[in-house]
């Protein structure tokens, strides 16, 4: 096999004898199937898809689940089938959940293969031939023209004006010139190695040959892909917290149904009713609704994200973004529009600012200060004549620079193809990286107009005179530094300058078939004009809200130190800015050391990207990376939450990604992010509401023995509480809206306990007001001599004690009658069937049967009712107390 070389360090002849073959007649027949041995087809490795049966096995692997599977064989063991019946109907229903959303995500969202160009025109046996390109080798001799995706990579050995959109790949946002020319530096980065094009870049003008260097894996796309294979994907947050949650509720659970079980034994309770009596109490004890809620809550918020243009492929990954602390930016078409645009242009010794962003039309040209406008017909002219793009409705054909300089020109109320039938073209001089300008030849009259477009330095340096605001005039050496000065405040400002030049001459003394170099005398400096690819609007208010929610923004960016400053002046971003090289030479520790204070990368390559993700983790941020181009895909991966753009992200960054963006809008992140936050405070609302209901069954049930009192629950009634609970006003907590001033909080440290100390002394007041309240009851109704009803008067005292304590559960530390007391009809809903369904097992005969019960008095209700409000009053008067004193 050919070893890997520096390919753009070797002039053609050394590359083609490298590689034993002939540019002019490429491979033969025999030596293209003998390297077809070797070098396997041009495509991409591919995971196999995984089985549907691993993905549903996947969901039973929580240890919580587990824990519920073990309670419902264990009910089912000692005959209570009921128990075992709702306890795996809850763990499929949440296994059913979890696998449909993965499995449809695996389905939809998939296949590297597609980035691939279908065909390619090479030249093998001394003939031009259309082949697959899956079946392209080394050596093999491919001709590219305008509008070609480059179907793997290759060493430039003749190019013909030919320009490149490496976007994808390298983060450049304008085309990049190619050239056949020898590059003496072998250690030159990826995006200036100007005699080489790649896989799935794609050829915006001109036409080249190549011959291919490496396919498939050995490819740069192909070594990307790798790098994707290689990332390991690590569980979020949130599936940390519950299974470790799972274990504390577990390990709480059997020592508390021992003790239960042994001191009833020991009293001489039936040993089969204390059985029973454990198992519903341990099912209690155990939320085996949450894994269900969480499903469901997550679920519910994916699709309200999806409405809102973002889709996410795994459903905990919506819970990531909720405590992201850094969101790492690429910078073309994400902070960026991706589409050129004048920004300003330097006319008649002018400065003059151009409005409006992308391909829009909209937008004035206005100068600065005190001045009257300048004349722009001078610097139109040559702006729209040497141009080869068209705007075809909003639509670009051709090179998004030119098409910039169109759209200038229709803010300058010029309209381009009326201008074009005007001055009719008769001759061109290509634009050619070797000497940096285009020049067109026009039509008027008895007279041949001369228009130049190109670089600064090199049209400054041809030009014999200007136009300042006195009219035309030589220019001198004070003129020429005016005019760099004025080029290189541009320059500084992250504007990629283009110069303008013109001249005229008789058409009698014109040859267009001639050498057109020799007309270029004379001419004529009409001005300089500076693009930008512009940042998005929405992008800086996302930004905005990012930093008021605590959020880091950080952009990494191929592009050039000043251009990617600038950008980040206009954004928003702050914090140093560091190049490539300079991070080359930075080792790991460094980078991890003054990570926090850097704001910007520039020419980053995919492996620094990594890198930087890495440096944050050690920082133990929760890091977002965002991106559309194939050079983000392994940062997306290694991040926490990888963010693709959907319309003009590449398939391999989209299949990387945890989330893909619809509008490829920078701002639905920032949404995004709140839908994290309030969703993984829903969660929390559940958690509160369900343990605090756990603790007060396990300490109503434990301490009623030891007062003398009858148990207060039979088994079925415990099971009923359990349902009831977790059931719809669990389910409506979960699409609770989101607390006010959501935004304005810090991100949640990653590593914070769902239940720490001070919510767990809250949850502790809860259950033990509630057991209080229910045992109490029970002393009031044994009162009267009739055990039934003080039983079934403590058992509805236990159920409305949650629908209190629910209020309770939406409001950890404010009130609860805040702008969101009203704003969840479904949970209103689900309070008012809980009080049915008790009205219905009190008082309707054959429930009564079934529970145990016997009908209540309206007095009897009003107590329960007055009695089981005292949780959340309690509640209220300690929150205003703590705000009081605070």
């Amino acid at each position: 096999m050919i070893k890997d070389h520096c390919w753009h360090a070797l002039d053609v002849d050394a590359v083609v004898t490298a590689l034993d073959t002939d540019p002019s007649s490429g491979l033969d027949a025999a030596e293209v199937a003998r390297r077809h041995e070797v070098y396997g087809p041009n495509r991409l490795i591919e995971k196999p898809p995984r089985d549907p049966w691993l993905l549903l096995l996947d969901q039973f692997k929580g240890f919580l689940i587990l824990v519920l599977i073990g309670a419902a064989a264990l009910a089912g063991a000692i005959g209570d089938l009921k128990d075992a019946i709702v306890i795996l109907v809850v763990v499929v229903i949440n296994a059913l959940l979890g696998f449909y959303q993965e499995y449809r995500a695996e389905k939809s969202l998939a296949a590297l293969k597609k980035m691939l160009a279908p065909e390619a025109e090479v030249r093998r046996d001394g003939k031009t031939m259309m082949v697959p390109a899956e079946q392209l080798i080394p050596g093999d001799i491919v001709l590219l023209d305008a509008g070609d995706r480059v179907p793997a990579d290759g060493r430039v050995i003749a190019a013909h004006t030919i320009e490149v959109d490496e976007s994808s790949l390298t983060g450049e946002s304008h085309t990049v010139g190619k050239f056949p020319e020898v590059l003496g530096n072998p250690d030159i980065p990826l995006a200036e190695r100007d005699n080489m094009l790649y896989m799935n870049t794609t050829i915006t003008r001109g036409r080249a040959e190549m011959v291919v260097t490496a396919t498939g894996m050995q490819t740069e796309m192909g070594r990307l892909a790798g790098m994707l294979a290689e990332a390991e994907e690590g569980p979020t947050p949130l599936q940390i917290q519950l299974d470790v949650l799972g274990k504390r509720l577990a390990a709480i659970a059997g020592v508390v149904v021992m003790i239960m079980l042994v001191a009833g034994l020991l009293r001489g309770e039936p040993w089969v009713q204390m059985v029973m009596t454990a198992i519903a109490l341990a099912v209690a004890a155990i939320p085996e609704g949450l894994p269900a809620v969480v499903t469901v809550t997550l679920a519910l918020g994916l699709h309200r994200m999806a409405r809102h243009r973002a889709i996410v492929k795994r459903l905990a990954a919506v819970e990531t973004l909720g405590c992201t602390t850094v969101i790492c930016s690429d910078k073309t078409g994400t902070l960026t529009l991706n589409q050129m645009t004048v920004r300003a242009l330097y006319v008649r010794g002018q400065r003059l600012a151009v409005e409006g962003e992308g391909y829009e039309t909209q937008g004035r040209i206005v100068t600065q200060g005190d001045s009257s406008p300048a004349d722009l017909t001078p610097i139109l002219l040559p702006l729209v004549l040497c141009n080869d793009a068209h705007l075809r409705g909003g639509r670009v054909v051709g090179d998004p620079m030119e098409a910039a300089l169109l759209v200038l020109a229709e803010k300058a109320g010029v309209k381009p193809d009326k201008l074009r039938d005007q001055y009719p073209r008769i001759a061109e001089i290509p634009f050619d990286a070797a000497y940096k300008y285009m020049a067109t030849f026009h039509l008027e009259g008895e007279r041949v107009r001369v228009f130049v477009k190109g670089a600064p330095d090199v049209l400054v340096g041809k030009c014999g005179l200007w136009l300042d605001q006195a009219g035309e005039n030589s220019l001198d050496e004070k003129e020429r530094a005016v005019l760099m000065a004025a080029n290189e405040s541009m320059a500084g400002e992250g504007l990629r300058v283009l110069a303008v030049a013109s001249c005229s001459l008789p058409a009698r003394d014109f040859d267009p078939v001639g050498d057109l170099f020799r007309y270029l005398e004379g001419l004529r400096l009409d001005g300089l004009v500076g693009l930008m690819d512009p940042p998005r609007a929405e992008a800086r208010d996302a930004i905005r809200l990012c930093h008021g929610a605590g959020i880091a923004v950080k952009m990494i960016t191929g592009d050039q130190r000043v251009t990617a400053a600038a950008i980040a002046r206009e954004l928003g971003i702050a914090g140093e800015v560091l190049d490539s090289v300079e991070l080359n030479v930075m080792g790991d520790k460094e980078l991890a050391r003054r990570i926090e204070d850097i704001g910007v990368f520039s020419r980053a390559t995919p492996e620094q990207k990594v890198r930087i993700v890495h440096a944050l983790k050690s920082h133990q941020h929760v890091v977002a990376m965002t991106g559309d181009g194939v050079n983000d895909a392994p940062a997306l991966k290694t991040a926490d939450i990888g963010v693709a753009m959907g319309i003009t992200g590449t398939d391999v960054t989209r299949e990387a990604a945890t989330m893909v963006l619809t509008d490829d809008n920078f701002a639905t992140i920032v949404d995004a992010v709140k839908e994290g936050r309030t969703i993984y405070g829903n969660i929390i609302k559940f958690v509160r509401f369900q343990l605090s209901t756990n603790i007060g069954a396990i300490l109503t049930v434990f301490a009623a023995p030891f007062l003398g009192l009858p148990l207060p629950f039979s088994p079925i009634q415990l099971l009923w509480v359990n349902i009831i609970m977790d059931g719809p006003p669990a389910m409506a907590l979960g699409v609770d809206p989101a607390r006010p001033r959501i935004m304005e909080e810090p991100p949640r440290q990653p590593d914070e306990r769902i239940l720490n100390l001070r919510r767990l002394g809250n949850l502790a007041a809860y259950g033990a007001t509630m057991a209080a309240g229910t045992l109490g009851m029970l002393i009031w109704g044994l009162q009267s001599g009739d055990e039934e009803r003080a039983l079934t008067l403590a058992f509805t005292t236990f159920v409305l004690f949650q629908v209190f304590n629910v209020f309770n559960a939406r409001a950890d530390r404010g009130s609860a009658f805040n702008p969101t007391f009203f704003r969840n009809p479904v949970l209103w809903l689900a309070l008012a069937a809980v009080v049915a369904l008790q009205l219905v097992v009190v008082q309707w005969g054959p429930a009564q049967a079934i529970f145990h019960t016997t009908g209540l008095s309206l007095t009897d209700w009003g107590m329960a009712a007055l009695v089981a409000s005292s949780v959340l009053v309690l509640d209220e008067t300690r929150k205003l107390l703590w705000s009081y004193f605070k």
